[in-house]
């Protein structure tokens, strides 16, 4: 049975543009693809036959993925984002007490984490710790190397429009 996949509206629709995209022209392209590699004759040891069919594969791999997700989705809706404590959906902005940087981080579901861009999913390590905690606490972050990293959490935004 799938788990819940937690997302905002923004990742919705991008998992629904990514789904069109995939069934419609990257399909057509595939089928293509097959066609005219089946049209350089004996597909027993055509290697672009071969690529081909894997590419299907892979695609329709992916299809079924996104549309198991979209199935499982759980969308967090602006109005229901508390400024109160850290939830999916929030903004929230830390100071390392070590170093005395601020951070600002997003807390999205795992299925739209990107933490180069500072969207923590609610399942990393960092998330977990900050999710359901208030302004001004401190929470400590175990981190792969060293001593674990304490995070005051100095604000909380709502991070849906």
């Amino acid at each position: 049975m799938p788990k819940d996949v937690i997302l905002t509206p923004e990742g919705l629709q991008k998992l629904k543009d990514e789904l069109e995209l995939l069934s419609t022209e990257k399909r057509r392209e595939v089928a293509e693809r097959i066609k005219e590699a089946r049209e350089f004759g004996d597909i027993t040891e055509n290697s672009e036959y071969d690529d081909a069919k894997n590419e299907q594969a892979m695609l329709e791999q992916r299809i079924a993925q996104l549309e198991d997700k979209l199935r499982a989705a759980q969308v967090i809706d602006a109005k229901d984002v508390t400024t109160d404590v850290v939830g999916v959906g929030t903004i929230v902005h830390v100071k390392d007490e070590k170093t005395g940087k601020s951070v600002r981080y997003t807390i999205v579901g795992s299925a739209e984490a990107k933490p180069d861009e500072h969207k923590l999913s609610n399942e990393s390590p960092v998330g977990r710790a900050l999710i359901g905690r208030r302004r001004n606490e401190t929470v400590a972050v175990k981190v792969p190397r060293g001593p674990a990293r304490k995070l005051k959490i100095t604000k909380i935004d709502v991070g849906l429009e």
